[in-house]
């Protein structure tokens, strides 16, 4: 074997890569060197015999991530050889050859499920706002993801909790045309591809023996998204054997919404008994600072940092969102003229519509940015506003297309009434530039906004993107905004299993910081034509706590464990106010409902009663001390320590 291949890995590493154990599971958290460690996996085993090249298959969730890997097994001396791509890829590929080897007459490959849609479902329902295609789209691909046919539907909708954009029973009936549509038309869509090759490995022995002859040797990426269907096709090209490598991080778990289903990953010892487990704990991307504000928000994933200490993590408050991103704008130009390149840095928001002001402010600031995915014009329910114009009949005003679209956004959900609004004030901008606008107008002007928006991967430009988004990426400096109640977490997580997801989903963010990490929420934020006041996130205490952890850095692996152990024991729930002064107590109560009326926001806003429990029990004299307490961060010190030190000052006088 070339020991090159074992160039630069740490021991867990090593092991992940040298392993023998069929199946591996291997558990890579954030930052850890999963990609380099997969493809120096299968170079081993390839430049070694165990695996022949040709009989490979490495699968990933996206082309770019598949390119990637086939560079990496280049470089390592493993040339176009190895076949590595996505799921829907390699099961389209394969019933092509199995429909021309069979002289069937392949269906037509949809590249969307609208256009079937449109022709089911009535413009509007009931005389109610416009019909958004997208969200009976979203639905129908949950539940092909998931298996389920249409006469399953109602039933494991309803155990599951979905919200359809119509009555469970009615959206089975919709499913149901839809896939006869289908059938009668010859078309097939993505999701299709996945369950006919399922079938096909499940029903022709012949072609399943052709496939796993073919592909002996089986490695999977980012293990944790997979859902059933994936699993199904998975397990029908491995067959019986036991040749199977899986790379994953529980942690990272943030599309169980969508159809993933991480106990696939979390599970795996239970589907192979014999698996090995190898877990990558050590970071290579983030500074100890940023792991620490990661553990905060998700303590089961304290990593060992690797590289050397960086400053410490901020966390502010703004007065409305333009404040917030002129601030954020201002500070990426001031990092730019210290020598930062805007490819290095990235603002990270929960929603594909909080991208705009920041993307206005930046290009105010003359800062050059792209929103990745196309951000706003890229959501569901903006495409069928889009579809909706470019079918619209001639002669109506141009501002009673965008009163239709308004009315739409104000009856959708508040996630989607975002992307919609700042749909509409795209619109708006449009107005202000054309004398005479119009619909054909319009689209043409959103061609070039699109344009402006979608330079090259390696352009020299500040990423604006949403956490799900960013998921893969790094930066060395990342601004997480927007921290508030009915963000983060999102407002409609409302069990436990999506309010956990939501948790995963912020540690993304947090982790996509190499060196800085700044976060920030508005106190007031726009919807629509009102201006609303805002709380922060229910997790920026941790974080807060966390930024203001003390000064003590570890300087080894055993001192930072040992430092994970004691910050995971300060986030454990704890009773606190036992001992309080009751009278001071009801001082500090006073004072919150006073200040909450003069700010004209919740008195929780101010102080949880947990907090100010807190104090009336520790009777703290100085901003430090203050810091000591729960719930006490230096944001909310800087504002309201004084005030909070007088009450007990007085009491105590």
């Amino acid at each position: 074997m070339d020991e090159r291949l074992l160039d630069g890995l740490n021991p867990a590493q090593r092991e992940a890569v040298l392993s023998d154990a069929a199946p591996l599971c291997i558990l890579a958290g954030a930052g850890s060197g999963k990609t380099r460690v997969l493809t120096r996996r299968i170079a081993r085993r390839v430049l070694d015999g165990s695996a022949e090249p040709g009989h490979v298959l490495a699968l990933t969730f996206t082309r770019k991530a598949a390119g990637e890997m086939r560079t990496r097994l280049t470089a390592l001396g493993v040339r176009d050889q190895v076949a590595a791509g996505t799921f829907h890829a390699l099961a389209y590929a394969q019933l092509r050859r199995r429909w021309a080897d069979t002289n069937v007459q392949p269906p037509t490959l949809a590249e969307s499920k609208m256009p079937i849609l449109g022709r089911l479902l009535p413009r509007r329902r009931d005389g109610g706002p416009p019909v958004v295609f997208a969200d009976y789209a979203s639905e129908i691909e949950w539940a092909k993801a998931r298996m389920v046919r249409p006469a399953q539907y109602e039933r494991e909708a309803t155990a599951a909790r979905r919200t359809p954009p119509v009555p469970a029973a009615d959206m089975a009936g919709i499913y149901e045309r839809y896939e006869e549509e289908k059938r009668r038309r010859g078309v097939i869509d993505f999701d299709d591809l996945l369950l006919l090759c399922g079938d096909a490995l499940d029903d022709d022995a012949e072609f399943a023996a052709a496939q796993r002859w073919r592909f002996r040797h089986l490695f999977v990426d980012e293990f944790q998204d997979v859902n059933p269907v994936q699993h199904r096709l998975l397990t029908g090209w491995l067959g019986e054997r036991l040749d199977l490598c899986v790379v994953g991080d529980p942690n990272q778990a943030i599309y169980s919404w969508n159809g993933a289903d991480p106990t696939f990953l979390t599970q795996f010892g239970r589907r192979f008994p014999t698996a090995a487990v190898v877990h990558l704990d050590t970071n290579y991307r983030s500074s100890p600072q940023v792991l620490r504000m990661a553990a905060a928000v998700l303590p089961t994933a304290a990593m060992t940092p690797s590289r050397g200490d960086g400053p410490a993590p901020t966390v502010r408050s703004y007065d409305n969102e333009h404040a917030e991103a002129n601030a954020i704008a201002g500070a990426l130009a001031r990092a730019h003229r210290n020598g930062t390149r805007w490819s290095s840095m990235a603002v990270l928001v929960r929603t594909n519509a909080q991208t705009l002001v920041f993307e206005t402010a930046c290009k105010k600031a003359k800062i050059p940015c792209r929103v990745r995915g196309g951000a706003v014009l890229d959501a569901p329910e903006v495409k069928d506003a889009i579809a909706g114009l470019q079918r619209a009949r001639p002669g109506v005003p141009f501002r009673a297309r965008i009163a239709d679209i308004e009315a739409t956004a104000a009856d959708a959900p508040p996630e989607r009434r975002q992307d919609l609004e700042a749909f509409v004030a795209m619109a708006s901008e449009y107005e202000a530039l054309d004398g005479a606008p119009s619909v054909p107008g319009f689209l043409s002007w959103l061609k070039t906004v699109r344009n402006d928006r979608a330079p090259g991967d390696n352009a020299e430009v500040v990423e604006l993107a949403t956490f799900h988004r960013a998921k893969g990426l790094e930066w060395h400096i990342v601004f997480v905004a927007g921290l508030e109640r009915g963000l983060i977490p999102i407002g409609h997580a409302t069990t436990p299993a999506t309010e956990a997801e939501e948790r995963r989903l912020l540690y993304v963010a947090v982790t996509r910081a190499r060196v800085e990490l700044h976060c920030s929420w508005a106190e007031r934020r726009t919807f629509g034509t009102k201006s609303i006041p805002r709380s922060p996130s229910p997790w920026l205490d941790v974080l807060e706590d966390a930024c203001s952890a003390g000064d003590a850095r570890p300087t080894s692996s055993a001192d930072w464990k040992r430092r994970i152990a004691s910050e995971k024991a300060k986030l454990r729930p704890r009773r606190v106010g036992s001992a309080a002064d009751p009278a001071l107590l009801e001082a500090l109560k006073v004072w919150r409902a006073n200040a909450a009326r003069a700010t004209k926001v919740p008195a929780y806003v101010i102080f949880h009663d947990t907090t100010l429990a807190a104090v009336a029990e520790a009777r703290p004299a100085s901003p430090q001390e203050l810091l000591d307490l729960p719930g006490l961060g230096p944001v909310k010190v800087a504002r309201y320590g004084d005030a909070l030190l007088a009450v007990v000052a007085q009491r105590a006088s």
